[in-house]
């Protein structure tokens, strides 16, 4: 059964009320393939010292199957150099799958962060997240896995410590070399609070020597905001931010 996505721009949106996650293998690449795969992640590293090959789950489908509302989440254990083969003419296309958090304030503006410097994508604005590593062998990927991530990155890149239990699978997305996405909803809070959340973990994050994620965040009340943004976003920022202004935001202001 085909179930037709939410179009928005360039993005797809979907509603699941189930989600079945099966594992299985990784493209299958040839010794020429292989070899321009490594020759371009090693020309990336040298351009971005900030880059390493870590572990990622990469998407090899995804699919509706029976009733209305469930999905298929075909899966293999990748790395970050993989996605290099987006570059090789003619080589099979490795999509992500990641983890991002809509974290609202009590007036309903939503939290996003620009990338620092020394991240793999400077300058860029997203929402709290990143890319969804393996389980360890004998463990499930689930949506269980998948919250306990968000939770992790949400605290690692704003300071906000929000137990994996606040977080609501909203909405999933499949973007760009169709990497597919899956937007938790966390409880809303003071607007103040997340600024200074944001402050201690910068001064934790600089005195230890390392440099934050994010070098900035802001509250975002609606499209338009993002525009005067400026700079590059990634591509299911806006769409989402849209759709949470047109459905959760006023479905649970009073």
């Amino acid at each position: 059964m085909t179930e037709p996505p939410l179009r928005s721009s360039r993005v797809d949106l979907f509603e699941a009320h189930r989600i079945r996650f099966v594992e299985g293998a990784g493209p299958r690449l040839s010794a020429a393939e292989r070899l321009a795969m490594n020759r371009v992640w090693d020309e990336a590293v040298q351009a971005n010292s900030s880059l390493f090959d870590g572990p990622a789950v990469a998407c090899t489908g995804l699919n509706w199957e029976g009733q209305a509302g469930s999905l298929v989440l075909s899966w293999a254990r990748s790395t970050y150099r993989y996605r290099a083969l987006r570059r090789v003419a003619g080589a099979p296309s490795v999509s992500s799958v990641f983890v991002c958090v809509l974290q609202a304030a009590d007036d309903g503006r939503l939290l996003v962060g620009r990338m620092s410097s020394s991240t793999a994508a400077p300058g860029r604005w997203q929402l709290p997240g990143g890319s969804m590593e393996p389980p360890h062998h004998g463990q499930p990927l689930d949506v269980g896995a998948l919250r306990d991530h968000a939770a992790r990155e949400l605290l690692e890149e704003t300071g906000v410590d929000t137990p994996p239990t606040d977080l609501t699978l909203w909405l999933i997305t499949r973007g760009e070399h169709g990497n597919v996405g899956f937007v938790f909803l966390a409880p809303r809070r003071p607007a103040e609070l997340l600024h200074q959340r944001f402050t201690a973990l910068v001064t934790s994050e600089t005195a230890l020597g390392r440099d934050p994620e994010f070098d900035r965040i802001t509250l975002v009340r609606c499209g338009t905001e993002l525009a005067e943004l400026g700079g590059p976003q990634v591509d299911y920022l806006d769409p989402v931010v849209r759709r949470y202004v047109e459905t959760a935001c006023s479905a649970t202001d009073p």
